[in-house]
């Protein structure tokens, strides 16, 4: 397959590793000091040293005939690029972020024929001085069943998922205490208190009923099952995780991303919002 993606931070750079080991096409578009690295070493390389070759632009070629177009940048970088996807005669379009925002606009710009989302739930990865450190577990999922299928024969075990808004919206409920809970965790150095986890067990019921405010469903079922715990349990459960090292990992992230979300659920639901506005970072 000839592959192109867009965004090669730590999350696009993972599928380009794994996508052209595994003998794909891969080209990664990208800029300034990233699109710098990449070009002079023309491979994406991991912490430990291994490589995959990809080819290295600065800009998209829109008569290519791209089988898979990824977009794996933030949220907020999407509009800046969309022109160009709009214009690339890439057979299929697969955006891949965090958002709690409609998609429907980024269905109606690339075409419903073309158009598919992922996200990328079972890769956590840092990018260190240009080189990944990717750790790789299943969880990704993806509106398209046969790049789904494409992902999990290149080592990302990746799952279908019809309803790919109403997943991203309790994603963005659920991962949200979680990722201020880390922001805290990592500059502490120590875990959240009692109160501190009981205000994030709240702030992960009001994501949920914002989910539902706005007409989505919430996917997969089992985080609705852990809305319905009592949330004494549920606060002992965050006040535990707290104190893994996965939270510490994930605080080191930074702020923006929940910073980000919190605010798309706010907008969206602005009388619901206010234990989520309460944990923001």
């Amino acid at each position: 397959m000839r592959i192109a993606i867009i965004g090669p931070g730590a999350i696009g750079s993972t599928f380009a590793y794994a996508l052209a080991r595994a003998g794909h096409d891969v080209a990664v578009i990208a800029r300034g000091e990233r699109l710098s690295w990449l070009q002079r070493e023309g491979a994406i390389v991991l912490g430990s040293g291994e490589r995959a070759e990809v080819k290295v632009h600065e800009a998209l070629d829109a008569s290519t005939k791209w089988d898979l177009l990824l977009v794996t940048v933030l949220a907020p970088q999407v509009a800046a690029v969309l022109p160009a996807l709009r214009a690339s005669a890439a057979r299929k379009v697969m955006f891949m972020f965090n958002t709690f925002e409609s998609i429907a606009p980024l269905r109606e710009a690339v075409g419903a024929e073309r158009f598919a989302f992922g996200f990328p739930g079972g890769v956590f990865a840092l990018l260190i001085e240009g080189r990944v450190h990717p750790q790789i577990r299943r969880g990704t999922t993806s509106s398209d069943a046969a790049w789904a299928e494409v992902f999990s024969d290149a080592g990302i075990p990746t799952a279908v998922e019809a309803d790919m808004q109403s997943w991203l919206r309790t994603h963005a409920a659920m991962v949200v205490p979680l990722m201020a809970i880390g922001t805290t965790v990592f500059a502490r150095g120590d875990g959240v208190s009692w109160r501190e986890a009981a205000a994030h067990a709240v702030a992960f019921e009001a994501g949920l009923d914002v989910v539902r405010a706005v007409g989505s469903r919430v996917r997969p079922p089992a985080i609705g099952a852990m809305a319905r715990l009592p949330r004494f349990v549920l606060t002992a459960l965050l006040w535990a995780f707290s104190r893994t090292k996965v939270l510490r990992d994930l605080g080191a992230l930074g702020t923006a991303e929940p910073r980000m979300l919190i605010d798309m659920m706010r907008a969206a639901a602005p009388a619901l919002a206010a234990p989520l506005q309460a944990i923001r970072p």
